[in-house]
Formats: C-alpha cells, structure tokens, sequence
C-alpha cells in the first residue's frame, strides 16, 4: 500500500511513522507513506495556500490552485483507488471501514486546515470523506494519523501475530473481552479460572460471553446495528 499525506504541516506528522507498528510495516516494505507540502504547489512568491472566502465571515480557506497541481501531479504518477478529504462532516471511521480501506492500493489524504478547502476541491477531487469523531481540530493530520495507523496495522505481515487484529474491539460489532496476564494472583486478586484451564473451548465461549457483556454494558447501540 501507498498513502500519500498532503499537508502544510509535514514535520508534525513525520514522528509518529518514525516509531511503533508503522515504522515496522515500513520497514517491512508492506507500506510507502510520503508526504506533499502543499507549499511547494503554489503559484505565489508568499507561499500561502489560503485565501479570504467570498461573502465575507471569520477565518481563512484554502484556495483550490495548489490543491488540483499536487493532486494531478500524483495522479500523472499512478492511479488511486481513494482521494480522503479529513473532514469533521466526512463519514465517520470505525473498524469495517479501515478493514475495507486496508485493502487499497494507493490512497491519497488531503488534511484541511483553517475553515476548511475552496468546496470545488470537494466536489471535484475527493472521492471519499472521513471524519474521527464530533469535534474539531486545528488540522486534518492528526485525523490523517489515525486513519492511517488504522489501516495500516491490519495489513498482513505487519503484526507479529496476525490474528490478533481480529479480536480487537468493534470487530464483529463488539468490544474486546477482559484481558490477563500473570501473575495469576495479585494482592488477592484472581485471574477467572477457565483461563488457566487450558480447555480451548471453554476459554473461547468465556471470551465471546465476554466480548458481548461488555459491549451490551458500555456500548449497546453495537448490538443494535
């Protein structure tokens, strides 16, 4: 898989692809990231990539021009099977999403900043929008990190265990179960017994009980959809 980020802001997303599970995937060459600084797709001596909207109001918005020349120059280079726009009206992610998404070839994410992108750019250029939840933020990168770890970490070989994506929470709709490790007893504090048992069986239909208490508990809209 290749991601490419489109940005004003490429040093603030570098660390996190310098580190942890994405840094082992590319490593691995299971996954390209690279990053466009859409300063360098202006037209003007000042540099900027934002302009006064048109019909007056508070704050800035990014003007189409650079936008449309790093997007066409990506797309003379190769063909995308999604172009993201971050946005906090997109399409919520959850987990059947980035389990989809995981599958892509090429993807581009276009993160948004100040009152947002010229809407041209929307209705021209973006096949897909995203959004990681009900609030905003002063950018689209750090949207643009969670999706990617998201999806990035349920490409095979990239964990060392590969089936332990398919236990996490809202796979299946549900959350994970309880989870433990040793020691098996903690200042009188005891690990359930049918997880010591070894009975395989068992320590599976534990889980599932689990898994669906626990979500019936603290998220039952999951049960619902």
């Amino acid at each position: 898989m290749r991601i490419d980020i489109i940005t004003v802001l490429p040093d603030l997303l570098r660390s996190p692809f310098e580190a942890s599970i994405m840094k082992r995937a590319i490593d691995k060459g299971l996954v390209e990231v690279h990053f466009h600084n859409l300063r360098d797709y202006t037209v003007n001596k000042q540099k900027s990539v934002d302009d006064y909207q048109f019909g007056g109001g508070a704050g800035m918005v990014m003007t189409i021009q650079p936008i449309d020349d790093c997007i066409a120059k990506l797309k003379s280079e190769r063909d995308y099977d999604e172009i993201i726009y971050m946005s906090p009206d997109g399409e919520t992610l959850n987990q059947k999403m980035a389990n989809s998404m995981s599958m892509l070839k090429n993807i581009i994410i276009l993160c948004g900043h100040y009152k947002g992108v010229d809407q041209r750019v929307r209705d021209h250029f973006i096949t897909k929008e995203i959004s990681i939840g009900d609030y905003v933020l002063s950018g689209g990168e750090l949207g643009a990190l969670v999706l990617s770890d998201a999806i990035i970490r349920l490409i095979p070989g990239v964990l060392s265990d590969e089936t332990s994506a398919l236990t996490d929470s809202f796979q299946d709709n549900l959350l994970a179960p309880p989870v433990y490790t040793r020691p098996a007893e903690y200042k009188g504090w005891k690990v359930p017994e049918v997880l010591l048992s070894g009975h395989s069986a068992k320590i599976d239909k534990w889980r599932e009980d689990m898994a669906f208490e626990h979500t019936k508990n603290r998220r039952p809209d999951l049960l619902e959809e």
